[in-house]
């Protein structure tokens, strides 16, 4: 959990006022004047010491960049192009201004950071246009085809899997297709529990459209506030309550994707027998067979009442045992979450102090689990989260919390699950201020079945940590059970180290690392990040290489020009 603070100065200004979409930061995350402080955190600069050795009272943080010192490529649109585009989105909708293009280039992966902050721009889009629906977009998708150009679509810029870039040698004009505009639900089938959405709508601004008539989507992920539903949908997302609503390959029922030569429009349904499923083709694919323009979803009444409770479990094994209890069982928690021990630490070290009766209360308590045996190095936090009617819920929390019992943990209230529903989204803050102060923080998260999970969670730190020696730096890696399935579930782990001369070579180690041990542990490269170029090297290993040739021969059909992102997911 983090606490966030308003920034001053240049650094509060909006990263471009004309624009016709308000973006995240070019140089790191979230909307500008917004960052995190550890000021009235006191166990925080300790725990970064002994984590990855940084004294946050010794070294001063960098800067913001200064974007007038970076030098950005010219544009290579021709006349014929823009023309085409903006009778197609309108004049005003087509921009090539420097910092429009800078924001559309990457996402928001350590490395997309360091290389933007660095002004490393091999390759940036030449046009950047917002249609303002779905007549206009498919009027870009034809207009790109036809002038044989490549089109890159862009939601909230959230990505951290490399699907946002052009491909680095690309000779052909790029364009970026910002999907800011189209942010209306359209309509919702109250009878059915179906939604209509454009794909541009990010997440707050959907949720809040459908709470304002007493429904959600309940699909949200860490990238929630800055991400998009046709980026959802386009990697395959997960949500925190997804143990409850489903990822988003399960929420969503129909789409409309614009092709070239016409929109692609697949019909709502509970369930079909229509031969392989183009929709299951759609999920995931990266912007490769069109933009996603439209989604039907399935949505549930604003429950009646909504609750975290945390729970202390005395090790990861016990904790993860409890975990996969529980999703056996016949009760359905809308989160089930739990931390290793070194997560709990950070956890605990990014609190603020605790004073009166709340500090005498956790003092006590520790001193009680001491007493009772635990190592609270090794002590796991774990937030359940329920949801429904008053008598479900108190229902579901007396089955989980037997469970919970019966693995030796203890619960300990609310109140820290309050402060984690309130500080869900903000992590990402965190990761701008370690690399301000020459440290790299990232994240890579896979799943595995359940009897693998624990040998994955610790095959997985011990790469890490080798990767570490192996380039000299002292780093930390920390992971926890974020969503929990009938037969595995997905570890999320978080990784740091204080960067040296060659940054991006260094991150390519440890990251690497951490990526094949997902695979030699019989895990995946991702389970809801997307493969994009960052994880592409591993595709093989879990789809075989006759899978690949299926993709590969799905993209070539699709996109005999090669004019719809290209090279994300496979090279072809």
């Amino acid at each position: 959990m983090t606490d966030l603070a308003p920034l001053t100065g240049a650094a509060a200004e909006r990263s471009d006022p004309a624009a016709p979409v308000e973006h995240m930061k070019w140089w790191g995350w979230g909307v500008p004047g917004v960052a995190f402080h550890h000021e009235d955190k006191p166990a925080f600069a300790p725990f970064v010491l002994k984590a990855v050795g940084l004294d946050l009272h010794a070294v001063r943080p960098l800067d913001q960049p200064d974007f007038g010192a970076i030098d950005v490529p010219a544009s290579i649109a021709g006349g014929d192009l823009r023309a085409a585009l903006a009778d197609a989105v309108g004049a005003e909708r087509v921009r090539d201004g420097d910092l429009d293009r800078v924001v559309h280039t990457y996402g928001k992966s350590i490395r997309d950071l360091i290389k933007v902050r660095a002004g490393r721009l091999p390759r940036v889009p030449d046009l950047v246009v917002y249609p303002a629906d779905e007549t206009a977009v498919q009027a870009v998708v034809d207009v790109v085809v036809a002038h044989d150009a490549v089109l890159i679509p862009f939601g909230g810029g959230s990505n951290i899997a490399g699907s946002l870039e052009p491909v680095p040698n690309e000779t052909r004009p790029v364009v970026s297709l910002d999907m800011g505009l189209l942010d209306r639900v359209l309509d919702i089938d109250e009878g059915s529990g179906l939604a209509r959405i454009q794909a541009g709508a990010l997440g707050p601004a959907l949720e809040a459209q459908l709470n304002a008539r007493g429904w959600t989507i309940g699909h949200f992920p860490d990238s929630f506030t800055h991400s998009s539903l046709g980026g959802w949908i386009a990697t395959r997302s997960s949500g925190m309550q997804s143990d409850k609503y489903g990822d988003i390959a399960d929420i969503t029922k129909g789409l409309h994707v614009a092709r070239p030569g016409g929109l692609l429009e697949l019909r709502p349904s509970p369930s079909a027998s229509t031969g392989p499923s183009v929709k299951e083709m759609v999920l995931g694919s990266e912007g490769r067979l069109g933009v996603i323009t439209e989604a039907t979803v399935q949505v549930h009444r604003t429950p009646a009442k909504r609750v975290i409770h945390a729970y202390f479990f005395p090790n990861w094994r016990a904790g993860s045992r409890a975990m996969r209890q529980i999703a056996e069982s016949d009760v359905h928690p809308a989160v089930t979450r739990v931390s290793d021990g070194r997560e709990t630490g950070f956890s605990l070290a990014t609190s603020k102090e605790s004073k009166g009766f709340s500090g005498l209360a956790q003092r006590g308590l520790f001193a009680f689990l001491k007493r009772r045996g635990w190592n609270l190095d090794e002590m796991c936090l774990s937030f359940i989260g329920y949801e429904g009617a008053p008598d479900h819920v108190a229902k579901q929390r007396r089955a989980v919390e037997r469970i919970v019992k019966r693995n030796g943990g203890i619960g300990v209230g609310t109140g820290p699950g309050v402060l984690y529903d309130q500080k869900k989204f903000d992590t990402p803050y965190l990761r701008d201020f370690l690399l301000d102060r020459g440290t790299a923080g990232d994240v890579s998260e896979t799943s595995v079945p359940w009897t693998g999970l624990d040998r994955m969670h610790d095959g997985v730190i011990a790469a890490a940590e080798a990767a570490y020696e192996s380039i000299g730096r002292k780093g930390w890696i920390m992971s926890h059970l974020s969503h929990s399935y009938h037969s595995g579930a997905c570890l999320y782990f978080t990784f740091a180290f204080v960067m040296g001369e060659d940054p991006e070579a260094e991150y390519d180690v440890v990251k690497h690392a951490i990526q094949q041990a997902f695979i030699d542990l019989g895990g995946v490269p991702s389970h809801h990040h997307g493969i994009g170029v960052e994880h592409a090297e591993w595709l093989p290993d879990v789809l075989s290489e006759s899978g690949i040739g299926v993709l590969e021969g799905l993209f070539t059909a699709t996109d005999p020009g090669r004019n719809l992102n290209p090279a994300k997911i496979t090279a072809s």
